[in-house]
């Protein structure tokens, strides 16, 4: 397995997160992998086989060689059909909203083909990114095209950053509430921009964050006991972190760690 994480040049590192690469051999991961919600868009080319997306136990569908992948929800379960081959763009949660005029909350668990938000321009991007056998050349192609679609930040953009910035400080822990009354705005405003900027509420994109850290803790095993683990995250009880915890990933913590966390971490960015 080869997976890489580059960051951005400084003009986009404001919007960008990172730049990831991963090359698996068909005999790797062969099965279905659950990806869980980490706040961040991303923008995939995928240079090897084609991945499919399951819409539930049993149907699935293809996914495109090259898209935008919306906001998630929920778990997202996906599996390799061959070679695995990426090249993924992973935008700050904030961070796709300058290039685009998609509303994000349309682009909820779905992985939208480039061509419909780019129109024909997504052509010759896609064509130069999958044929192109460096990653670097990659990174210099997608970086001269989203320079020419940046749009100048408006004021749900400026929101939304300050408040993820707010939210990623407080590991999640900061209520809607807090976080209307630290920034002096009024909390149905601040939901209303922030929604538009990110694709997701404020509550969302706090639990996803505090998901994360946990999620980190998990992998770092830097915890005594899922009892103590739920504390240091702020979830009132066992309970709470056992539901919380379900609502995302869709299986306890422990059925989580067992199975899934390896290969998730690599998609959702515990970088």
């Amino acid at each position: 397995m080869s997976y890489v994480s580059i960051n951005p040049g400084p003009e986009l590192e404001p919007f960008i997160k990172c730049y990831w690469t991963l090359d698996l051999p068909p005999e790797e991961y062969p099965e279905k992998q659950t990806i869980v919600p980490d706040g961040c868009m991303e923008m995939i080319f995928h240079y090897g086989d084609h991945y499919f997306q399951y819409l539930d136990n049993k149907r699935k569908i293809q996914q495109p060689k090259c898209f935008v992948f919306g906001q998630i929800t929920n778990t997202l379960e996906i599996e390799p059909s061959g070679i695995t081959g990426i090249f993924s763009v992973r935008f700050h949660p904030n961070g796709f909203l300058p290039f685009t005029t998609i509303p994000l909350e349309e682009m909820h668990n779905r992985a939208v083909p480039l061509d419909k938000i780019f129109g024909k321009e997504a052509l010759m991007l896609e064509k130069e990114i999958l044929e192109s056998k460096d990653t670097f050349k990659r990174i210099e192609t997608i970086e001269k095209f989203l320079l020419e679609k940046l749009q100048t930040p408006d004021l749900s953009y400026r929101i939304a950053k300050d408040c993820v910035e707010i939210l990623i400080q407080s590991s999640g822990q900061m209520k809607v509430s807090e976080l209307s009354e630290q920034l002096q705005l009024n909390r149905r405003n601040l939901e209303r921009k922030f929604s538009n900027a990110i694709g997701l509420s404020p509550k969302q994109l706090s639990k996803i964050i505090r998901l994360q850290t946990t999620l980190k803790m998990l992998d770092e095993q830097n915890f005594s006991s899922l009892t103590n683990l739920a504390y240091k995250n702020g979830y009132f009880d066992q309970a709470h972190f056992i539901k919380d915890f379900k609502e995302f990933t869709g299986l306890s913590p422990k059925q989580f760690y067992a199975t899934n966390l390896r290969m998730s971490a690599l998609f959702i960015g515990t970088e």
